[in-house]
């Protein structure tokens, strides 16, 4: 069984490192032959959140993808051909409800989803720990991850982080990118590799107004003001050292709030300030639209994911645009920032636990992460990436991001932050957009004993 498994890691080694483009429009295994690594048998019922099956045509850039029913074709029913895959397919947008009915039932083994539901899920007993499975299998290398979320997350490790509950297999990117071409319309010093707040306000102050060359109107910074998970807002308390709370989400109850200290007055003070220069639409994530593109208007977008700039690559093979917006890393000490983690999850219930982990293991391996970045751009969680095109500085800046990511309480996998602090947070930066911020300190006293009350009357 070892050798098998070493074989499969192999294979999966040199899929990771060819090319597709030796093969057809459909292969994606870059010609090279996939062998039987196993004779397992079981049925695993997996639980997918978004993923397209079938296959179809990107509707940003054009190119044709090749959806999960055929990928597994030609990989995954070849070396276990007596595994069978129970596939469904859940929309993102009621995607929390179905997967927890499915595990409260024991209707599906193994899950891709959101890592936030994840660690709800764990802390409700729903999941399953993959430590002894890690342990027991010598082919599984935990280290070719990315260590800031495959050790340092909410949505892959216990809220004490003993226990691994989840394997990352797909980041969200956020990082600061700028205009270049405005930075020089108004002759401003590009942005440091490593900004921090005073460097982006001081820069975008200098230009919000009438560009000097065009005659346009431009704006100097942007974000999204009404974010569900209040990204720009975590960045910016790891940048001021504004911790918010301290303790454990094992025991909520027991969590030591600092939402009214001098650090988190500073963060509000950076909102309150920010939240002027953007156009109107931002406090409803709106106003960005050309933003990574030719007609854009703003010089910095915090939180960005040059999704747009490389769409436009991908279908046009221009590189102008590409020059002209730059990523730089976030805005916390090392750079760092939110970094949403999807994992994939075993459930607690799973019927054959030993035929889910070969799927799960499948599925989070460089040969999948490979398949997912061709053909919808999905930002892979590995240390040795070496399938991202070279291109793709967007991607490759957000994994130095994760690299040193980290949860803090200040995060989604926090019930109050959820609930309370991002919508008083976002409706704080709606009220300053129009030039009526609320007292700062009062408002974030209030908030404090909101959040003790909250834990006061946990059970």
């Amino acid at each position: 069984m070892k050798k098998a498994l070493l074989l499969l890691m192999s294979c999966v080694l040199v899929l990771s490192l060819a090319a597709c483009s030796g093969g057809s429009d459909t292969d994606v295994t870059g010609g090279v032959e996939i062998k039987k690594v196993s004779d397992m048998k079981g049925t695993v019922r997996v639980a997918l959140a978004g993923w397209q099956l079938d296959n179809g045509i990107n509707a940003q850039t054009g190119n044709p993808t090749i959806g999960l029913n055929d990928y597994l074709d030609q990989t995954f029913y070849k070396m276990y051909p007596n595994i069978k895959l129970e596939l469904y397919q859940i929309p993102w947008e009621n995607v929390k409800a179905k997967q927890s009915a499915m595990l409260l039932s024991g209707d599906a083994d193994v899950m891709y989803t959101g890592g936030a539901f994840a660690s709800q899920w764990y802390q409700e007993g729903l999941l399953r720990d993959l430590d002894d499975l890690i342990k027991e299998d010598k082919s599984f290398d935990p280290n070719i991850y990315l260590a800031g979320i495959m050790n340092n997350s909410y949505s892959t490790k216990s809220p004490d982080g003993t226990k691994q509950f989840g394997i990352p297999v797909a980041l969200g990117r956020r990082m600061t990118i700028y205009d270049k071409k405005l930075f020089e319309d108004w002759g401003v010093e590009p942005l440091t590799a490593k900004a921090d707040p005073a460097e982006i306000l001081e820069k975008a102050k200098k230009m919000s107004g009438k560009n000097p060359k065009t005659g346009e109107d431009n704006y100097g910074l942007y974000w999204s003001g009404n974010s569900l998970n209040g990204s720009t807002f975590v960045a910016l308390t790891l940048a001021f050292g504004a911790k918010g709370a301290e303790g454990s989400l094992k025991d909520v109850k027991s969590i030591k709030w600092h939402l009214n200290t001098p650090e988190m007055v500073k963060v509000m003070e950076w909102l309150k300030e920010a939240s002027k220069l953007p156009p109107a639409g931002f406090v409803n994530a709106q106003g960005a639209e050309n933003f990574g593109l030719d007609k854009n208007n703003i010089a910095i977008a915090l939180d960005s994911t040059g999704g747009a700039t490389m769409n436009e690559y991908q279908s046009k093979k221009n590189k102008d645009l590409l020059d002209r917006f730059e990523p730089v890393l976030n805005m916390g000490p090392k750079g760092e920032g939110w970094v949403a983690v999807d994992p994939f999850i075993m459930a607690k219930k799973a019927k054959d636990v030993k035929a889910s982990w070969e799927v799960l293991k499948f599925l989070t391996s460089p040969m999948t992460q490979k398949y997912m970045y061709d053909n919808f751009a999905q930002t892979p969680t590995l240390k040795n990436a070496d399938f991202v095109s070279p291109e793709d500085k967007y991607v490759k800046k957000a994994l130095e991001i994760a690299e040193v990511g980290h949860s803090e309480l200040m995060d989604e996998a926090n019930p109050f932050y959820m609930s309370d602090i991002v919508p008083a947070v976002n409706g704080f930066i709606s009220k300053a957009a129009t030039g009526n911020a609320p007292d700062i300190q009062k408002f974030l006293d209030d908030l404090q004993a909101r959040a003790e009350k909250w834990s006061a009357n946990l059970k």
